[in-house]
């Protein structure tokens, strides 16, 4: 019979931890999951989430659309630029962006300086089966909102395609199998995310 009263084995748990070294930027199309995204990946690397809108209906104390409504389209991208540009100088976190933040060459030199551009790419008719019930865009309060939608998918695609990374949406991705896509991507980038144990 074999002796086995010699010493235990201690295992040690190897806590792993992801470190994020700077602003990580979702860009996208209205639909594309930003928000929702946003906030699952945040809570994945315990980072601060942040969503450019939301701190201009804050400044404002209006909605996005009352905003459009109010001042138009140019002032509002102004706005934008001045709260991105603020939120990007803040800790590193998960960054939030309104559709049309990304069509600015501005933004794009800001996110490319202060931190990195990921596009949560969507196909047409995922974007429309996601907004197509929702009056909170101010853009598709037209005649046709779907012919609308799919002018600006075609028009901003090849802006978008300028993102540093990009990770494609499916239908049958729930947001936490996104945030964990994106995850996967950033790991590929030692300068934006890395794992220390």
């Amino acid at each position: 019979m074999q002796d086995i009263s010699g010493p235990v084995p201690i295992f040690h748990e190897v806590i792993v931890i992801n470190q994020l070294k700077k602003t990580v930027v979702l860009v996208g199309m209205m639909g594309a999951g930003k928000t929702a995204v946003g906030r699952a990946l945040a809570a994945r690397l315990n980072v601060p989430f942040r969503d450019s809108d939301a701190e201009m209906v804050a400044a404002s104390n209006m909605t996005i659309p009352e905003i459009f409504e109010r001042d138009g389209e140019s002032f509002f991208r102004q706005k934008e630029t001045q709260v991105i540009d603020r939120l990007l100088n803040d800790t590193p976190g998960i960054l939030s962006t309104g559709g049309g933040a990304f069509l600015s060459e501005s933004n794009r030199a800001l996110m490319s300086r202060h931190g990195i551009s990921v596009w949560l790419r969507a196909d047409l008719d995922l974007l429309w089966e996601r907004v197509r019930h929702k009056d909170t865009r101010p853009l598709l309060r037209t005649a046709d909102p779907y012919k609308t939608l799919s002018d600006l998918f075609h028009q901003r695609q090849p802006i978008y395609q300028l993102a540093e990374l990009h990770v494609q949406a499916r239908p049958e991705f729930e947001i936490e199998d996104m945030a964990k896509a994106v995850e996967q991507v950033l790991l590929t980038r030692k300068d934006v995310l890395e794992t220390v144990q």
